[in-house]
Formats: C-alpha cells, structure tokens, sequence
C-alpha cells in the first residue's frame, strides 16, 4: 500500500497543535508515531543517534532557536529535554512549538514527568484495520453512542481464517502493510526478542531478559484472560516482587495492556481480576512464534487471538472517539456472569461486547448481555456479540450481532 497512512490521530494532532504549546505522543515501538509526527515538524531531533549529545549536554541551549514546530523523537532517551521544554513552555506559550514521541510511559513517575500542565499526551496505537482501509475517522462505538444506523459490510466476505491472517498480521506498521506473511513473522518474532534484550535496558531497567521472556511468553499465553498472578509469576519461575516489577515495565513499554474490572454500585460481589492482553494481536503471534495454521490447530489459541485482535481495534479506535469511551470487563467473582468487554460511554452509559470466533450466534450468546441491560437499565446504551460470519441481525432489544470486520467497514 502506497503513501501515507492517514491516522485516528491526525485530526487531534492538527487541533492540540493549533492550541497547545507542546504535545507528547506515546505509542509502542514502531507504532508508527515519528512518521505521524514528522508531518507536523520543521525541526526533528533524534535523541536515539548522535544528536542527543548536546541535549545531555545542556538541553535548553541545544533546544534554543530550533525552527518550531520541533519534533524530540525518543524524548526518554534524554529525559532533562523535558524539563527545557516546560521552561520554554513556561516562557512563551505559543501554540504548536513542540512535540515529543516516546515509546516508553514515563509519566507515572514524577522523577521523569515535570510535563503536568505544560504537555498533553496522545496515545497511539498499532495501526486499526479501519486505518490500513482508509477510515481512519471510523469508530463503531460512537455510531451506537449515537443512536446511528449499523454498519452493512460493504468488504469481501471473511471467514475465520480470513479474520486469524488479520489478527496474526497485527498492526505493527511494517509487517501490516510493507511485508509478506514469512518475512513479517520473523520481524515480529525479533520485535519480541528486543523487547527483553534491549528495550527494557535501554530504560535503564536492569532485567534478566531470559526471565522477562518467560514472563512475557506467559502473559502472551493468557491473553484475553484472567487468570491469578501467581499462575504467570510461578509460570515465568519468578517472585511476585519480581512479577510486579515486570508488569509494570511491560505497561510503561506498551507491550501490555490489560482491561480494568468494570465496577458499578448497581452491581455487587464484581471481581477485581484485570483481564491481560498483549496490546497487539501481530505481537502475541510473535511471542508465542505461531502462524494462522498453529492458531487454528488449537481451540484456546483461536479465541483468544480473536479475542485480542477485537480489544486492540476497540482500544486503538478510543483515541479519537467522539464519545471517550474507556474500555474494561465484568466478571462476578464466583464467574456466573461474564461480559468481555464493557465500554463506558460519558454520562455513565455503557456498551456491552461479547467477542465469538464461531460463525454463527444465537440468543444464548447474548444471555449475559441481557442481563447487565436488565440490571442497568437506560444506562445500558447497547449490546454487541461480535463472530466471525458475515450477518448483522438483532439477538434482543438493544443487542445486535455484527461481524467483527464492523469494525472497520
């Protein structure tokens, strides 16, 4: 595929800039967010080659008389650039004089994060199947938020091993559109690899990377699911301390994103477990070195790599989404009633998903969905069963089947 790519966040980069001093972009590694950004820049500074000297050296003379907009691309390779850029911000608070990209979130931790009211952060993702069809501006949940008429697949139809090539595929920039099948899950499976042997140090965290491969290969083997720590932790041969260290790193490198408990206090005895994924669906193919054939050959492995592909377009497709939903899922503690995905609309309304990799549904898959819709009443927006056949009908009052390539059709 030709030319640039547009993305979900363009149109916000082209408002934050047209209003606000500096903005930063944080995304995973190759996610796409230099070539994004760069688009926006007259300077562009990369702190991960040679040029970085003279910021360690002195950041605010080295960021001085740059033609702005100025683009610090890896900003967390030289974290003091922060803070010359707050004292210019704080100097003159002209719109659109810098962006920043990252592929590490450091802003939790005050030590590297003096940015609060100075710098806004944008989050981007792997690429969306709606982006890679030229719809960036697509987004399913604020058509349901807002009462709209369905999507009517216009693409080709797909069928599951149509739908687990997509999924296996990611939506890594170039193993999504510049590479063959073979060639792209061996980038993949070296993308995994650098995650713990050079990611991880690079941010100064001293690792032993054959354990935090056996924690990702772990987490990667429970995507899209629940289970106890201690099952990854004892799994990995590591400590809980250890565990925790690690999660957080794998947070902070955009390699995991898991999905909060949902909680209402119209609802009781919810578990609290957060449902783990590997934030791209290309990435648990690469970790776990599987193709769409191994996928198919297990029933575990098909459901959660659908499982994981639907969270990342949902998750992905939240950046830019008129109605800001924030995405989590419902468990009862003792796991009667399960929801996979809860998507929390403004105003306290919600969007149930069910995600099914089978071709057909029936009422009986949307037995939890109408029961939350029953429990919450007008707060309950809509209910989604999302499969892998090609049909879009109504299961119940509120709640439609819809192919997952919805999405992006």
């Amino acid at each position: 595929m030709g030319g640039y790519v547009e993305r979900a966040a363009d149109a916000l980069i082209t408002d934050y800039l047209a209003e606000l001093p500096a903005l930063l972009i944080v995304g995973p590694r190759a996610c796409g967010k230099t070539t994004t950004a760069g688009r926006y820049a007259r300077s562009v500074i990369r702190l991960d080659s040679d040029e970085a000297a003279a910021f360690r050296a002195n950041s605010d003379a080295a960021l001085r008389g740059r033609e702005e907009p100025v683009l610090l691309d890896e900003w967390q390779m030289v974290p003091s650039v922060l803070g010359a850029v707050k004292r210019a911000v704080d100097t003159d608070r002209r719109p659109g004089r810098f962006i920043l990209t990252g592929s590490f979130r450091a802003d939790r931790d005050d030590r590297f994060w003096p940015g609060t009211g100075r710098v806004v952060v944008l989050r981007m993702y792997p690429l969306t199947l709606a982006e890679q069809h030229r719809r960036a501006s697509h987004v399913l949940i604020d058509r349901l938020a807002a009462g709209e008429p369905l999507p009517k697949d216009d693409a080709p139809q797909t069928d599951l091993r149509g739908y687990l090539e997509l999924a296996v595929r990611g939506g890594l920039p170039e193993p999504a559109l510049e590479l063959g099948p073979r060639t792209g899950r061996a980038w993949l499976e070296s993308y995994s690899d650098q995650i713990a042997l050079r990611d991880a140090s690079i941010h100064g965290e001293a690792t032993d990377a054959v354990r935090l491969q056996r924690y990702l290969l772990a987490c990667a083997e429970c995507s899209a699911g629940t289970p106890l720590h201690k099952t990854l932790y004892d799994a990995a041969g590591i400590s809980r301390k250890t565990a925790v260290a690690y999660d957080g790193l794998l947070a902070d490198l955009m390699v995991t994103g898991d999905l909060p408990a949902w909680s209402t206090n119209r609802l009781k005895r919810l578990g609290k477990t957060p449902k783990r994924y590997l934030l791209d669906s290309g990435l648990l193919a690469g970790v776990l070195r599987v193709g769409v054939d191994d996928v198919l050959a297990s029933g575990d492995l098909i459901g959660r790599f659908i499982d994981t592909f639907v969270v990342a377009q949902l998750r992905a497709q939240a950046v830019a989404s008129r109605s800001r939903y924030r995405l989590s899922h419902l468990r009862n503690s003792d796991g009667r009633r399960e929801v996979d995905v809860i998507a929390e609309l403004g105003g306290g309304r919600i969007v149930g998903i069910e995600i099914k990799s089978a071709a057909s549904v029936s009422r009986g898959d949307a037995r939890h969905l109408e029961w939350l819709r029953d429990t919450m009443g007008d707060r309950f927006a809509a209910g989604i069963v999302f499969h892998t056949g090609s049909d879009t009908f109504e299961l119940a009052d509120r709640i439609t089947a819809l192919p997952i390539s919805a999405l992006w059709t």
